[in-house]
């Protein structure tokens, strides 16, 4: 077929990616071939692309499409995640449009409603996907709450708590009062408010003195247990032991020693509230407080209960959370125990769906022996089993896995895995994965199940093998677990890769992956990052929609550097579209000079240097690319395949090759140039394929009948042995000296319609048979009226000179510029470059300046620093070729 003379980036996706779906293309039978298996980290099904997703997919697609051109069995595991909070969340917005609430329909309708809403409108990320173009294996995918995972999150909940890793107990823990349920660390995000530090003065029982303490809860004093002194500190020694009576509430509490209490902050005594703040919690339990006798002044909506010492004035119950801080503060100033109260700016934690504060609250919850499950996990880590990329992380998976709390796996939802436990009406538990079962334990006794679920993180974190059919299914477990390789964002190392890391070890007893690439975040392109409220998010949709997907893709690949942050920039995008256009363009011409698709996989046989040598050059850059697929290195893999496609292959080949074949050319000469040609375009598809998949399928199939798609073929076979090293140094040779000399025109404002007489001094013989060769091919590609061999300097005008690749040219410019105003110019713009660099320079020594400023200004200052010094060292050189 003839190639459309515009690239359409919209057209060719919408046709090429149900194409692909339809054909199974995605998942080829390849029961002899090596395995490597990916599971996407799975998109919560309320979700919808960001572009942290497209980020995050892109990477994985450039992994799986490579392998597969690889040869090898490639399983990108696909799914969603069923997103409790989230999902029960938007179903209960709903409803509420409808007149109904969850408590009104019950939980039996509810969740059914629930699932109703999933079919009908929880595939709106996974279609987003297939926009993006990934070649997941959707014919298998998955969902944390089908059947069959369903039964392996009961499984391990059942062998845990068999095993006692898995057990109730009374802890803190972060409660949400607008959504009535404990969450998790990562559901709470801190942000800082105007508060308050409120300093109480506390009498002591026996009127000896007073003791100050100061909070940002006031209202917490309501249910306070101890007052924390230093044991080192002189001030308190003598008081610990010793009783305070509490203004309000008349409880004697003690004064207790702890390390907890720095003598250097504040007053150095703290109060304790142990069932209302995380570091209290751990002082009441280091001073003998057990969980169960710890006071809880808090219901679950944030209103104050009466405590089970019944010692809370009755005025405070049933107050909210806040009004109750306001009396607490207004009834001390009365009675006369405020010390002081200061303004501060505090950090207080909000639940990040709710948007409320977060209530630390004494609950019973069901918990995960972490600390154990984690030895294992660390030691995997440690002994290389798997690895992390960049491998900076593993200093942050330690840090956290090594100082491990025991994991709160119960969540106060109907949306969820209902945990599989069951109480009769002693109290008495019995876990099990069917009512049948737990029926059997309890000798056939009325039993009611426990209505809490499990917390989303406890069933994504056997993803890795659940989703391959584990329990029942381990055929393909054995197969692909564990998996090669997980691409993921470094924030949720703790979250999502420690618990598979946990959960791999102890079920699998093998790590669940080989290596954990860690990307980093995309930043906007002043390096802010993305959120709503600054107005600086991008809808990686919209970037589709303008400039293609194989764009987005392609700008994403490229600026994925190890360790480093994205500053995402729509002129980028619209740099790779250009580059599409490029590639689309190189097509097209070679359509139109009897270039098409090649016949052979290897390289067809050469004898002309310029053959010689892009074939030379497709297997040097195959290399590299495997190199960096090794290494994960993103970045290099597609300023690689960039660089050679636009500049090797487009700029000079076809360039190289135009006389070749000028006007239909025929002959030996023109026939291996257009098989070459074909073949190692044929090359270019495929090595770019992985990241720009679209644009490069449809040009395959454009330029010639095909047995079977681009995304199933076989990866370039061209290696060392295909480089030609005389050819390559001639061809080099060629294109430097070529490059050389465009430059120096283009400095010195030579006009490009000037051809210029030039002489040549050589070194050796072997640059001199390289002028007699080539010189054809330098005078029209540097427009040049001829090149003339030399043995000295030649007298007579002004002249140009380009020296380097053993070669000095002599071009005349007499007549052509004026040699003193190229001068003049030349060194007041050197002048100005190194009186700006000198500047920045100076500013960048400034400590001051470089301890204060944001990171990304002083980027940008280091970045233009860079440009300066470079423009006055190419200055200067464009200054020596006048002489």
């Amino acid at each position: 077929m003839t190639i459309d003379k515009t690239y359409s980036p919209a057209d060719i996706e919408a046709r090429w990616y149900p194409h692909w779906e339809g054909s199974g293309a995605f998942r080829p039978e390849r029961p002899e071939a090596e395995p490597f298996t990916i599971v996407i980290p799975p998109p919560n099904v309320t979700g919808s692309l960001h572009i942290g997703h497209a980020l995050d997919n892109t990477l994985q697609d450039v992994l799986i499409r490579y392998h597969r051109l690889r040869g090898r069995d490639a399983l990108w595991v696909v799914g969603t995640d069923h997103a409790g909070i989230a999902t029960q969340q938007v179903v209960e917005r709903t409803i509420a449009g409808q007149g109904l609430t969850r408590q009104g329909m019950g939980r039996e309708a509810f969740v059914s409603t629930v699932w109703d809403w999933k079919e009908q409108s929880g595939g709106t990320i996974t279609r987003q996907l297939r926009r993006l173009g990934a070649s997941c294996d959707w014919a298998h995918e998955r969902f944390t709450m089908d059947e069959g995972f369903n039964q392996a999150v009961l499984k391990v909940f059942v062998d845990l708590y068999r095993q006692g890793l898995l057990y109730k107990d009374k802890r803190l823990v972060n409660w949400d009062p607008k959504l009535r349920t404990a969450i998790s660390d990562l559901e709470v995000e801190q942000k800082e408010v105007q508060g308050s530090f409120t300093h109480f003065r506390y009498p002591l029982e026996d009127g000896s003195g007073e003791i100050v303490v100061a909070t940002t809860r006031p209202e917490t004093m309501l249910a306070d247990m101890a007052v924390a002194v230093n044991a080192d500190d002189d001030r308190y020694k003598a008081w610990i032991g010793k009783n305070i009576r509490q203004p309000l509430t008349g409880r004697l509490i003690p004064i207790v020693a702890d390390e907890h209490a720095d003598p250097e902050l504040g007053s150095g005594a703290v109060k304790i509230t142990p069932g209302h703040d995380f570091n209290d919690f751990e002082v009441g339990k280091r001073a003998g407080i057990a969980a169960a006798d710890m006071l809880s002044m808090f219901d679950f909506d944030g209103k104050v209960q009466q405590t089970s010492d019944g010692l809370i004035p009755a005025k405070y119950v049933g107050m909210d959370r806040f009004d109750a801080r306001k009396a607490v503060v207004a009834d001390m100033e009365e009675v006369g125990f405020v010390n002081r109260i200061e303004d501060k700016t505090i950090q207080m934690p909000y639940g990040d769906r709710s948007g409320v504060p977060i209530e630390p609250l004494l609950t019973d919850q069901w918990y995960v022996d972490a600390a154990t499950l984690a030895k294992p996990a660390i030691e995997a880590v440690r002994a290389g089993t798997t690895k992390f990329v960049p491998q900076t992380w593993e200093k942050t998976y330690f840090n956290w896995m090594e100082n491990i709390q025991p994991w709160c796996v119960s969540r106060q939802l109907w949306w969820g895995h209902q945990i599989p436990a069951w109480y009769d009406t002693d109290g008495n538990v019995y876990v099990a994965e069917t009512e049948a079962e737990a029926q059997q334990q309890a000798g056939n006794k009325a039993l009611t199940r426990d209505p809490d679920v499990l917390d989303t993180w406890f069933s994504s974190g056997l993803w890795p093998f659940g989703t391959l059919g584990w329990p029942e299914n381990n055929d393909k477990v054995d197969r692909y677990y564990p998996n090669s390789v997980l691409v993921t964002g470094f924030d949720i190392i703790f979250f999502w890769v420690a618990r598979m890391m946990m959960q791999g070890m102890h079920f699998m007893k093998e790590v669940p992956f080989h290596t954990v690439y860690c990307h980093g975040l995309v930043r906007d392109a002043k390096g802010q990052k993305m959120s709503k409220s600054r107005g600086n998010t991008v809808d990686p949709l919209e970037l589709i929609d303008q400039y293609g997907a194989d764009a987005l893709r392609f700008t994403l690949t490229a600026m994925e550097t190890q360790g480093r942050d994205i500053k995402l920039s729509e002129k980028r995008v619209e740099g790779y579209r250009n580059f599409g256009t490029k590639l689309w363009n190189a097509a097209r011409f070679a359509q139109s000079n009897g270039i098409g698709a090649s016949q052979q996989i290897g390289a067809p046989d050469a004898t002309l240097p310029v053959n010689r040598w892009i074939i030379g050059e497709v297997a040097k850059t195959s290399q590299a690319l495997d190199i960096a697929m090794a290494e994960f290195r993103f970045d290099a893999y597609a300023d690689t395949i960039y660089q050679f496609t636009w500049s090797r292959f487009c700029d000079w080949y076809l360039e190289l090759t135009k006389p070749i074949l000028a006007d239909g050319a025929t002959g030996p000469a023109a026939d291996e140039t257009r098989k070459v040609a074909g073949w190692a375009l044929d090359q270019i598809l495929v090595m770019l394929h992985p990241v720009m998949p679209f644009i490069t399928e449809e040009l395959w199939h454009a330029l010639g009948e095909r047995p079977y798609d681009l995304i199933l073929a076989k990866w370039v076979e061209a290696d060392a042995h295909s480089i030609d090293a005389e050819a390559a140094a001639d061809i080099d040779w060629l294109i430097e000296v070529v490059t050389e000399i465009r430059a120096a025109r283009n400095e010195l404002n030579v006009p490009p319609s000037a051809k210029l007489v030039t002489t040549a001094q050589v070194e050796t013989p072997v640059v001199a048979a390289r002028i007699e060769k080539y010189a054809p091919f330098v005078a029209r590609l540097a427009r040049l009226e001829s090149i003339r061999l030399v043995s000295a300097p030649e007298d007579g005008g002004a002249r140009l000179q380009v020296v380097g690749n053993g070669v000095t040219l002599s071009l005349s410019v007499e007549g052509v510029i004026d040699i003193a105003a190229e001068r003049g110019r030349l060194e007041k713009a050197v002048a100005t470059a190194e009186k700006d660099a000198a500047g920045i320079a100076g500013r960048l020594g400034n400590e001051a300046f470089v301890s204060k400023a944001k990171p990304e200004v002083v980027e940008e200052n280091r970045d233009r620093l860079a440009a300066l010094q470079a423009d006055a060292q190419r200055l200067r050189a464009a200054l020596a070729r006048l002489g």
